[in-house]
């Protein structure tokens, strides 16, 4: 009797320890990895599928790649984790990657894995072989591309910048047209009507920064297009003041230029160059200056302008030469011969 229930005692505890091995093996993580086609050509596509398969409650970690799956072997595409579930508290989580190469070769993919707390279970390995077209090295001009020329569909918001530059090309032609009727319309000047006598060159540009002062540009936080009217106007008048056009020379070659034409002038010299230097920060360095330095760039202005003017001598009037009455006879005499 003793060994009787023995021998039943171990049945249940066999019994016992077969449910507690299948229950740990239903509850094993597995990790699996399959490919659509395995043997495609350069540049062709071919899918992967990886599936994980693991309990409802568990935590995993899947590392993916990011765009090269080893050398050789890019990832086009990763399409969002799909999770099914199979039952008896058990998931499946399905990954497909979209993949190709660019190099002929036979390739042994990495297998994938899943990090399960502290133990990583990984996938078994797949071979990828690619292949290169064959070449008809005699005849160049019959190689022909992997696949044929897909044509886009016609998507009209892709031709929007084409009708929009015509649409604006006529829009010109018309407004050109108009401006161009216009002037040929318009009733040409008498010719008593006479212009307007022109200014020296320095009062011209006295005049100028006076209606620059005037419009209080740098009050209204307009520094550059201040000191860009001051400089054209400088450039102006020294292009005429010289006779050499310096519109569209730097800083550095107007300051040149004045050296050769004021020899030792050198009061002239650092009036221009504290404008021109201010002006260039102000520009290309979009400094703030203060406003005692803006009043003091006018200054500089119509002092450099005032110092460097050409004094124009009256013309004098022709002098008649003083003659008594016998000479003015002798003059007006015929020539005998």
């Amino acid at each position: 009797m003793t060994l009787r229930k023995y021998h039943i005692l171990y049945v249940l505890i066999f019994f016992f320890a077969s449910l507690h091995g299948m229950k740990t093996y239903a509850q094993q993580t597995l990790v699996d990895v399959s490919i659509d086609i395995p043997d495609i050509m350069i540049g062709e596509q071919t899918m992967l599928h990886l599936s994980v398969t693991t309990d409802k409650d568990k935590q995993l970690l899947i590392p993916l790649p990011a765009d090269m799956l080893m050398k050789g072997v890019e990832v086009l595409y990763i399409t969002p984790p799909d999770t099914v579930d199979i039952k008896n508290n058990r998931i499946t989580i399905n990954y497909d990657l979209l993949i190709t190469s660019f190099d002929s070769s036979l390739y042994l993919l990495p297998p994938f894995y899943a990090i399960d707390g502290r133990d990583t279970l990984y996938s078994d390995q797949v071979a990828l072989k690619v292949s290169s077209p064959d070449v008809d090295l005699e005849n160049p001009e019959d190689f022909k591309d992997i696949k044929g020329i897909w044509r886009p569909p016609f998507v009209l918001a892709d031709y929007y910048a084409l009708i929009y530059g015509i649409l604006f090309t006529l829009f010109l032609i018309c407004v050109v047209g108009y401006f161009v009727q216009r002037m040929r319309n318009r009733p040409e000047r008498s010719a008593d009507v006479k212009e307007a006598p022109k200014l020296p060159p320095h009062e011209q540009a006295m005049k100028e920064l006076k209606e620059i002062r005037e419009r209080k540009l740098w009050q209204q936080g307009r520094n550059k297009e201040y000191y860009t009217e001051i400089t054209d106007t400088l450039r102006r008048y020294m292009s005429l003041r010289y006779g050499t056009s310096v519109m569209e020379k730097t800083s550095s070659e107007i300051l040149d230029v004045l050296r050769d034409e004021e020899p030792g002038n050198k009061e002239v010299y650092d009036l221009l160059k504290q404008i021109l230097r201010l002006s260039d920060f102000v520009k290309f360095a979009k400094l703030h200056p203060l406003s005692d330095e803006n009043e003091l760039s006018m200054f500089n202005a119509n002092l450099f302008v005032d110092k460097t003017k050409r004094m124009e001598l009256p013309v004098a009037p022709p002098v008649e030469e003083d003659v008594t009455g016998d000479e003015r006879e002798k003059k007006n005499e015929p020539t005998t011969n």
